[in-house]
């Protein structure tokens, strides 16, 4: 679980500032994001996990743009998939977890929450705010009417962060009725824009598949969550 925190911190970091920043600023981004990872994971004991993060991390930033979609469509989405699954896959919640955790508070509100968990919830966390907006807008067809339904409901690029973030948090509390009153109220609040859709049907589209693919992320970071405490 440790490999698959540190890989989605760091892209989900990247992403975050590469929202503003393009080009050698980027690359510098990306060398302070390196060396800022790597003395957590020496002391979580998974030095060799940093490797796989800052790999992953420059690859995702090279195929992905945080501000248009791009020719790759989905796939770099889906080879990240794979690659935390396997991360989890090789490696669930450790036995011994290196230095930081003889210092780490494992007690919480919730129970215990060893230091495995709290860097897989951190980076599935930081995810989820901007990265998955990366994979929203890359499920989006191209177009002006594309663009047009973009503009119309660009109020999405602030509620789907906050959406995923809840569904995140409600499915791994169990909060099943919440969730579902949670996903309803967002269809409910936006269904004047969305009546007020041509024939094409492009507002709507936007609408349904951005919402879709937002609730699958947060959906998936949570059985991601699920599946690393079961192994």
């Amino acid at each position: 679980m440790i490999g698959a925190g540190l890989i989605l911190l760091g892209v989900g970091a990247l992403d975050l500032a590469r929202k503003r920043l393009s080009g050698a600023k980027l690359g510098i981004v990306l060398v302070v994001l390196g060396a800022a990872l790597l003395p957590l994971a020496a002391w979580a004991g998974a030095a060799a996990w940093w490797f796989a993060a800052v790999a992953v991390a420059a690859g995702w930033a090279a195929v992905t743009s945080t501000r248009e979609p791009t020719r790759w469509g989905l796939w770099p989405a889906a080879l990240l998939a794979v690659v935390v699954a396997v991360a989890v896959a090789l490696i669930g919640v450790r036995d011994g977890q290196g230095p930081l955790e003889r210092i780490w508070p494992i007690d919480s509100p919730l129970g215990v929450v060893s230091l495995d968990l709290a860097i897989a919830l951190a980076g599935a966390l930081v995810f989820l705010v901007e990265s998955g907006n990366v994979i929203v807008r890359a499920s989006l067809r191209c177009g002006v009417v594309a663009a047009e339904a973009a503009n119309e409901l660009k109020g999405g690029r602030i509620i789907g962060p906050l959406e995923r973030v809840l569904v995140f948090a409600l499915t791994l509390t169990g909060a099943f009725t919440l969730l579902a009153a949670v996903l309803a109220a967002k269809g409910i609040v936006r269904f004047p824009e969305i009546s007020r859709d041509h024939d094409g049907g492009d507002r709507a589209e936007y609408f349904l598949v951005g919402s879709l693919v937002s609730w699958v992320v947060a959906l998936g970071a949570a059985f991601l969550i699920w599946w690393g405490t079961a192994v």
